[in-house]
Order: C-alpha cells, then structure tokens, then sequence
C-alpha cells in the first residue's frame, strides 16, 4: 500500500466513510466485525485508518485491541479519537507483533489495495493464535471487478437496470477516481487468489458471507436502481481460523 497516497487523501476517507456517516460501516461491517469477534480477549486491526473498527471493538466486545496502518495522518486521528486502542505504525506485510500473541485479526477493505498479498496473509497467521479467527472483509471481487457499474439503460424503452461485469479472472491494477480528485489504487483479484494464499497461510475458511446491501445505503440509490442494488452484494466477508501447526518468529511487539 503506497502510504503517500492514502496521506493525500486522509481528509477524503475521515469525511466520507468515518464517524457514523457511511451506513455500510454502521449498518454492516461494524456489526458484522463485532459479531465475529465475540469472546476475543486480543484483537489485532490491520489497517485500521482513523480506527473506528477498533473503537467498536474495544467498546462492543470488550477486547484489547492494537490498530495497525501505515499512514500517519489517519493514525493521528485515531489518537485524537481514542476510544481504547494502541495504535502502531506498519504495513501489512510486516507486523510489529510477536508469533501467536493475538485471539483474532481483522481486516477491512484493505487487501485490495496492496500487492504484496502472500506476505500479508502469512503475517495475519504468524500472529495469530492457533484457532484464533481472522476477518477478512473484501470488496466483493466479482462485483467489483475494473469497469463494473450499476447501468440504466435509457437506450431500451421501458429502460432497464443492470449491474456491468468488468473482466473477473485476470488481476489487474487499476487508477479509479471516485470522487473529483481523489485518485484510488486497487489490486483486483478473483476470490480463488485470497483463499488459495489463505490456505497457503495455514488459514482455514469457516464461514463466508455476502450481504445485502444495508438499508442506508439502499435509501441513496435511485429508485430505478434500488432493485438491482438489494440484489448484488458489495461486500464478501471471509472468515477463517488459524491451525494448529507452527510459524516462524517474525517480529515481536
């Protein structure tokens, strides 16, 4: 993750997706991230931005929670924020944690933005416990692909609403603006990369989920594209335990 970019951009991400104001966090991830991590004593935040996942944690859970991100900005809002956690400066590829030290690790749209995929699974495991449980919260990559929209078709009476397909199984880097100025890398994949390096990792898939779309987000759709919208998942969780076998000692905290 090149951490400039998110520097650039830090005010973006805190006004748009932070502080109760985008209904997928509130709605859906956060509950689905608490949900997952009941009874978790030690809870590790992999890319945590300004940390409001692990303000929730600490808060729902009532675990300890450490918050890592590379990006200096937004882990300076975190602190300004509080709520419970420590926060580290590190990229996902080299956390600054000893071997098996933590219950569960989450990670929320952030693999894909990185490239370096294998070494940051194989970190999430080195961390984890055996049988702890890693979250893993993906934008969801079928839906997600490079050139996928949500079409209305004016050129078809009466006009007809559907949901683009970029390419799916080739990887691919792109740019996007997503909004005026504000320019996104993304590293698209097919879900076979993640649970394949998943498995690689000694990461065992136990459940995987692909909501809705919550309600909020649904009210800001067009009526003409709710439909299709309920229908088509933006989210995939992937939730997988750690075995039991052992890893080599990487680092410590």
């Amino acid at each position: 993750m090149n951490e400039l970019d998110w520097d650039d951009h830090a005010d973006w991400w805190q006004r748009e997706f932070t502080d109760g104001v985008d209904p997928e966090y509130v709605e859906q991830i956060i509950p689905l991230a608490v949900h997952h991590l009941a009874g978790a004593e030690r809870v590790l935040d992999v890319g945590t931005g300004e940390g409001q996942i692990a303000r929730a944690v600490c808060r729902e859970v009532g675990a300890e929670v450490v918050g890592v991100d590379p990006t200096a900005s937004l882990l300076d809002l975190a602190h300004q924020r509080a709520g419970g956690p420590r926060y580290l400066r590190a990229e996902s590829d080299g956390l600054p944690l000893a071997n098996a030290s933590v219950d569960a690790v989450v990670v929320c749209l952030v693999f894909e933005h990185v490239d370096n995929l294998s070494e940051s699974l194989s970190e999430v495991a080195r961390v984890l416990r055996p049988g702890g449980r890693f979250l893993l919260f993906l934008n969801h990559p079928l839906l997600q692909t490079p050139g996928s929209a949500l079409i209305v078709d004016h050129m078809v009476d009466p006009a007809e609403t559907y949901w683009r397909l970029g390419p799916y199984l080739p990887g691919a880097e792109t740019v996007e603006e997503v909004q005026k100025d504000v320019f996104v890398r993304f590293v698209h994949r097919p879900l076979s990369a993640y649970l394949n390096e998943m498995t690689r990792a000694g990461l065992r898939l136990v459940h995987m989920d692909e909501p809705a779309p919550p309600p909020g987000f649904l009210a800001r759709s067009g009526v003409a594209e709710r439909a299709v919208a309920a229908a088509t998942p933006r989210l995939l969780l992937l939730v997988a335990e750690r075995s039991s076998s052992g890893v080599e000692d990487r680092g410590t905290e």
